[in-house]
């Protein structure tokens, strides 16, 4: 018995037995999960119906992260994988699904920070950086750091080296594990949710 994405085999609402009105079809086939892992880099293609592809991700250990509120994406590596909402079981195992909240290195985000801003963000918080460059550079920079606004939760993750991410791609069906940088109300909702998994054990 393969696996099967049709509704025919469920039962009515009432709790009777449907009548088989035909036999299994190749357009109701579903596959095995791919229950991508973090690890190098490791895809198959899957050939799927009118000779299209899929890109089955088996393992991966980067993607290409978007940090909304400066407007800026870079690709950087996956720690880990700290929550789920669907099971305990894919955190314990690290398996990257869309939805997964994942752990991603900070280094990319903070060179490019110090580039664009004149403003290095590390263990001392945020510190100004005396400039050697031009006149007109450091204009530049000085009235960037005039509108600079840097969230408290965000720069106190920076002194780690790590930032929380939630991945918005399906890396068992594109091959990608693709997301963007949690802020906000969503970083604080997800913070909480961290803190109480933490109590718990």
């Amino acid at each position: 018995m393969g696996i099967s994405r049709d509704s025919i085999h469920k039962k009515r609402k009432t709790g009777g037995r449907r009548t088989r009105i035909r036999m299994k079809r190749k357009f109701e086939m579903g596959r095995q999960p791919s229950n991508t892992r973090i690890g190098e880099k490791r895809i198959h293609l899957v050939r799927t119906r009118g000779g299209n592809q899929k890109f089955r991700a088996l393992r991966l250990d980067t993607g290409n992260f978007t940090w909304a509120s400066e407007g800026y994406t870079k690709s950087t590596r996956i720690i880990e994988v700290v929550y789920n909402a669907t099971s305990n079981e894919l955190v314990r195992t690290n398996t990257l699904v869309k939805g997964a909240i994942v752990v991603i290195d900070s280094t990319p985000y903070k060179q490019w920070y110090a580039q664009h801003y004149g403003v290095t963000l590390g263990k001392t918080g945020a510190v100004v950086e005396d400039s050697e460059a031009s006149r007109s550079v450091q204009r530049k920079l000085k009235k960037r750091q005039s509108t600079r606004t840097l969230d408290e939760s965000i720069e106190h993750q920076f002194k780690s080296g790590r930032l929380y991410a939630r991945i918005s791609s399906r890396p068992g069906q594109c091959g990608r594990a693709d997301g963007y940088i949690l802020e906000g109300e969503e970083l604080a909702f997800y913070l909480r949710k961290l803190d109480v998994k933490k109590k718990k054990n």
